[in-house]
C-alpha cells in the first residue's frame, strides 16, 4: 500500500473563493505549487512516513493473511483521515489567502499551463512550512 497523500491535494484544482473580483485588470487566479508544499511540509511528510513504515511493518510481519488484511483495513482508514487533514488544511489557507488578495479562483500550479498569480509562499506562511526548494519562477 504504497499510497500518497499528494492526490488529495491535487484536488484543490479548482477552488473558488467567496470574494468578489479583484478590479484595474489584475489576475482573477491564483495558483499552488502542491509539490513545494509536500516536500517542505513536516506534517505531511511525516504522515507519509508514518504510513510507509506502518505498511512496511504490516508487510514484514509474521501475521495470518486475515490479521494482516485487518491492519491494511486499518491503515486505509487512518490514510483517508489524513488525506482529508491535509487536504482541509491546505484548502483552508488557499481561501484565506484568495480572499484575503480578492481571488476568484485558485488551481494548482502543477496543471497550469501558464498565468495566475502565484501564492505558494502565502499559503505555506499560513502553514508554517519553511521553504526548503527553490520558488518558481514567473
Amino acid at each position: 500500500m504504497k499510497r500518497t497523500l499528494l492526490p488529495a491535494l491535487l484536488a484543490l484544482l479548482a477552488l473558488p473563493a467567496c470574494n468578489g473580483g479583484v478590479s484595474g485588470g489584475s489576475s482573477q487566479i491564483a495558483t499552488v505549487d502542491i509539490s513545494r508544499i509536500t516536500s517542505n511540509w513536516p506534517k505531511f511528510i511525516n504522515y507519509n512516513n508514518q504510513l510507509a513504515a506502518d505498511t512496511d511493518a504490516i508487510n514484514r510481519s509474521n501475521a495470518s493473511p486475515r490479521d494482516k488484511q485487518r491492519q491494511i483495513d486499518g491503515l486505509r482508514r487512518r490514510f483517508v483521515n489524513m488525506q482529508d487533514e491535509v487536504t482541509s488544511d491546505v484548502r483552508a489557507a488557499a481561501e484565506q489567502v484568495a480572499n484575503d488578495r480578492h481571488f476568484k479562483l485558485v488551481v494548482t500550479r502543477e496543471f497550469t499551463g501558464y498565468g495566475g498569480v502565484d501564492i505558494t509562499s502565502d499559503v505555506e506562511k499560513i502553514l508554517k512550512i519553511t521553504e526548503k526548494s527553490p520558488a518558481p519562477s514567473q
